[in-house]
């Protein structure tokens, strides 16, 4: 079964070490404080013994979601890279450039 784990933990050191554990658990990054995989209950139950065990008497927030597939096949996603916001950017600029080229043009 998949699982999701999401955190939100102020301290650099503990939250790498959280990062660290789920990668070694095998689950693959999907943003900054966010990881997916495939996990067995048991795998599962061991992570989390792990991650708690890293967090400790921290502050910060720990959750793990096993998600079905049925929930996986609605997972819906926007995603927008920088490069593309650059290019975007790049667009409009040329748009007005253009834009005031034919006003200037057409006095």
């Amino acid at each position: 079964m998949q699982t999701l784990v999401i955190y939100d933990i102020p301290n650099d050191r503990v939250r790498n070490r959280v990062a660290e554990r789920c990668k070694d658990a095998g689950l693959a990054r999907i943003q900054y404080s966010a990881f997916i995989g495939d996990l067995n209950h048991n795998r599962r139950e061991a992570l989390f013994l792990k991650l708690r065990q890293t967090l400790g008497k921290k502050s910060g927030n720990i959750r793990l979601y096993p998600l079905c597939d049925k929930d996986l096949r609605l997972t819906k996603e926007i995603a927008v890279s920088e490069s593309d916001v650059t290019k975007g950017a790049a667009k409009d600029a040329a748009k007005e450039k253009q834009s005031l080229q034919v006003k200037n043009n057409g006095r």
